[in-house]
C-alpha cells in the first residue's frame, strides 16, 4: 500500500506514522496489487483523537473513522472496522459468484454484478420515489429541517443538478452535488 498521513491539529510523528503503516500493512495480504493508495487523516479535538481511514480500491473504497481518547487504540479499532467490512464484502461475493478469495472479491470486475445478501440489516425496507421540486439550497435546509431528516435530495434552481443536502456530524451542514445534469 502507498500511504499518505495527515494531521490536522495535531503533529505525526515518526512513531505514529511508523505504527499506523505497521498495523495497515497487515491488510496488505488481502490485496492482489501493490497500487492500493491509503489515505489516513489524524486529528485532536480537545481530549480525544480522530482517526479517518481510507483505502482506495478499484470497486469501492474501504473507509474507517473513530474517535476515541487514545490515538493508539482509535488505530486499532480503525483496522478493525476496516477488516469487517472486507469480511462483508467477501461473503456477498461468495454467495453471488462462489467462493473467492478477498483480494479476487476486490479485484472482481463482477463486483457490479453482486446480488445482496439477504440478511435483516440489508434488506431494503422502503423504496420511495418523488418529483425532484427546483430550489435553493437554503430551501432544502428548511424542508430537511421541517422533515426531521438527516438529508434532502432536491434539484438546484442554478444549475439543474440533482443535489443532497446533509447535517455534518461536526455541525453545520454539506452539500453533495451530481456532476452530470438533468436532461
Amino acid at each position: 500500500m502507498k500511504y499518505q498521513i495527515i494531521g490536522k491539529n495535531i503533529k505525526i510523528t515518526e512513531g505514529i506514522s511508523s505504527a499506523l503503516q505497521e498495523k495497515l500493512a497487515k491488510m496488505d495480504k488481502y490485496f492482489q496489487s501493490e497500487d492500493v493508495d491509503c489515505r489516513v487523516v489524524a486529528s485532536s479535538h480537545g481530549e480525544t483523537a480522530k482517526l479517518e481511514v481510507t483505502i482506495f480500491l478499484p470497486q469501492m473504497p474501504l473507509r474507517a473513522e473513530v474517535v476515541h481518547e487514545d490515538l493508539y487504540a482509535a488505530m486499532d479499532l480503525a483496522i478493525d472496522k476496516l477488516q469487517g467490512q472486507m469480511r462483508k464484502v467477501k461473503t456477498r461475493m461468495d454467495r453471488s459468484n462462489g467462493k473467492m478469495s478477498l483480494g479476487q472479491a476486490f479485484f472482481s470486475d463482477e463486483f457490479e454484478e453482486e446480488h445482496p445478501a439477504k440478511d435483516e440489516e440489508d434488506v431494503v425496507v422502503r423504496a420511495k420515489s418523488y418529483y425532484l421540486t427546483p430550489m435553493s439550497i437554503e430551501e432544502a435546509v428548511t424542508r430537511m429541517e421541517a422533515l426531521g431528516h438527516d438529508f434532502f435530495v432536491y434539484l438546484d434552481k442554478e444549475d439543474d443538478r440533482i443535489s443532497v443536502v446533509y447535517i455534518r456530524r461536526d455541525g453545520g451542514y454539506g452539500v453533495i452535488q451530481a456532476e452530470n445534469e438533468v436532461r
